[in-house]
């Protein structure tokens, strides 16, 4: 499991450094203006899920999941603290149903 650093999008320019999923999961720091960019270079549709840990009036909040289809990239985000921050470790746990062929930046705007 690796935790990622959100890049600062700039206003010259932004080159995103891109890191392999972990099959473990990945962990990153919520933000209010922290988003992910997932690409899937593989042949079949990979979903991300976001572990929500939340609730609402005692009632837990479900995971986000988003389907990135087979050779495709989704922009995921914000990933709010009041949502998705680990009351443990204060990070948002990022899962992969495969990580092969996923790449992920984690970018702040």
């Amino acid at each position: 499991m690796a935790t990622l650093t959100a890049q600062a999008v700039s206003l010259v320019g932004t080159n995103p450094a891109y890191a392999s999923a972990t099959s473990g999961g990945d962990k990153v720091a919520p933000g209010d203006r922290t988003v992910l960019h997932v690409k899937n270079g593989s042949g079949s549709s990979v979903t991300v899920t976001l572990t929500a840990t939340a609730s609402v009036r005692g009632q837990a909040v479900g995971n986000v999941t988003i389907a990135v289809p087979a050779s495709g990239e989704r922009l995921i985000g914000p990933l709010a603290s009041d949502l998705l921050a680990s009351p443990v470790d204060g990070l948002v746990a990022i899962g992969y149903s495969s990580a092969t062929s996923v790449t992920i930046a984690a970018l702040r705007i």
